[in-house]
């Protein structure tokens, strides 16, 4: 990974195309971005404007206790892929999991992207173990703690991803031995107040939604629920936008996973779906824009709401 801090990288567009990436690809995806941001699609070219500046904001990527699926899940989003993209347009200058560099290299790394005098962005993945001062989570030879208490509160803006940097996910589910918290709730002492964007693992879309806000609107959060989720993704719940509602409304319920009414798309409620529950915009922006549980034939198990490991569980029951 080059590190170019502070800058961004000029000529994205170029690269892109390069890679495969044609102008109409770009502007494709800006649209989908607009749209999932509830803008019109006249919104796109500033989306484009915004993502190929020459100057963007240095975005650090820290990882705490977690499984990587979030990084995961933009690594494998496609039309166009996002490694060729979102990596690139968003000047990604830190990532422990895809930077080539290792060691004091790494290291050096992080330490000018943080110390640019434009800024940074940060994007946390993974909750912050806080027991016995955070010894139960080390990241060369630093507590977890330690690492976020130092950079969060100097970045412009951060950006909780997944529901283990929003929550504590799976690490804090009872009986939470590390003592594993959600960003906001770790490091609210030193004012850090995170954009969460829970879910698990997330939307891309929803990530890459909440960067060209920052971008396009004067580096500003955008407006929030209660509990830090941008209410152009979570102001609706899964049922509301569910493409099965209809039959809940008729109270066509599929009585099991393997029959008939199910392969027909009747309403999952009664397998223990949690979508009336759960605001997400899953059935909206599905995974790169094809698919999503609910109508692949899986219930929503509520991964975007606190403590959904300990409150939606059990996910599955013997008949």
């Amino acid at each position: 990974m080059k590190v170019s801090v502070g800058l961004g990288r000029p000529g994205a567009e170029e690269r892109l195309a390069k890679s495969g990436v044609s102008r109409r690809d770009f502007m494709k995806f800006c649209t989908t971005i607009a749209a999932v941001m509830g803008m019109e699609a006249s919104f796109a070219n500033k989306i484009a404007l915004a993502l190929t500046s020459p100057r963007r904001p240095s975005v650090v990527w820290l990882h705490n206790a977690e499984c990587t699926g979030c990084s995961e899940s933009i690594l494998r989003a496609v039309r166009p892929f996002i490694d060729d993209l979102i990596l690139d347009t968003i000047s990604l200058d830190y990532h422990e999991t895809l930077m080539a560099a290792a060691g004091h290299k790494a290291e050096e790394a992080l330490q000018e992207a943080i110390n640019s005098p434009h800024g940074f962005l940060c994007i946390v993945e993974g909750a912050i173990p806080m027991k016995d001062n955070g010894i139960y989570g080390m990241v060369g030879g630093h507590t977890m703690l330690d690492i976020n208490s130092k950079i969060l509160p100097k970045a412009i803006a951060t950006i909780a991803y997944g529901t283990c940097a929003t929550y504590g996910g799976v690490q804090a589910a009872r009986p939470n031995p590390t003592d594993a918290k959600g960003i906001n709730d770790a490091l609210k002492h030193l004012g850090v107040n995170a954009v969460n964007i829970p879910g698990c693992p997330p939307n891309p879309y929803n990530l890459v939604g909440t960067i060209v806000h920052l971008l396009t609107h004067n580096l500003a959060i955008p407006e929030m629920d209660d509990i830090n989720r941008p209410l152009m993704f979570f102001n609706e719940t899964v049922h509301e936008l569910c493409e099965r509602l209809p039959h809940y409304e008729a109270g066509e319920f599929a009585p099991s996973f393997d029959s008939e009414e199910a392969r027909k798309g009747w309403c999952l409620y009664e397998l223990g779906c949690k979508g009336p529950t759960t605001y997400n915009n899953c059935p909206k922006v599905k995974f790169n824009q094809t698919n999503w549980p609910v109508q692949a034939g899986h219930p929503c198990i509520g991964c975007s709401e606190p403590d959904f490991w300990d409150t939606a569980s059990p996910f599955y029951e013997e008949a």
